[in-house]
């Protein structure tokens, strides 16, 4: 029985893997797909909803996951990118902040046996505020000791606006739409421990 629960886990965090390189390069597929110069990635939307569809575990290891695939070359990061040295670049931050936001929003799912929406809402805003915290400020520390270019923290807050802005807009759809998806994943599951 145990098995079973692992490999459709393990599915489920492979399927959000494979969301993550999709996301991180839809404008790559669709140019046109931008706001104000803003491409709209979509890997933050997925990371969340990893977090709060798989559990903080599930969530991160499926995070994990896309990280260890791109860190060997495979091109799943932003503009069919991929190599370690994606990580240790500028933005390497907010690759390896999806792990602690998908983590930080399953954990707030798994505090409450019957989530509502304000609990939802919740968890894809810590998530969302886990990678820009972790995102930026790694961002910043890259850009003045890594690359040896002078930046501001304030300044490097004020480069990612626009994207704060497209990203609280898509983790409130997130959190709209992720409940239905949710319970459905909930009936399944206990449908299959009453077939096991």
């Amino acid at each position: 029985m145990n098995s079973r629960f692992r490999v459709y886990d393990l599915a489920l965090a492979g399927m959000f893997a494979a969301l993550m390189a999709i996301g991180a390069n839809l404008t790559s597929w669709l140019p046109f797909l931008q706001v104000a110069g803003v491409p709209l990635s979509m890997a933050p939307f997925f990371c969340i909803l990893a977090g709060l569809l798989l559990g903080s575990r599930m969530g991160a290891i499926s995070m994990i996951v896309y990280a260890l695939v791109g860190a060997a070359g495979a091109p799943v990061f932003a503009q069919f990118s991929g190599g370690f040295n994606v990580l240790i670049g500028s933005t390497g931050g907010f690759i390896l902040s999806y792990i602690v936001a998908a983590y930080l929003a399953g954990k707030i799912m798994e505090s409450r046996k019957n989530p509502s929406f304000p609990v939802f809402l919740a968890a894809s805003f810590a998530g969302i505020i886990a990678i820009y915290v972790v995102g930026t400020t790694y961002m910043y520390f890259a850009v003045n000791y890594m690359l040896n270019t002078k930046m501001s923290y304030a300044g490097a807050w004020k480069i990612m606006t626009w994207f704060m802005l497209k990203d609280i807009a898509f983790t409130i759809i997130g959190a709209l739409i992720a409940p239905r998806i949710y319970y459905a994943v909930q009936k399944s599951t206990q449908h299959r421990r009453r077939a096991a």
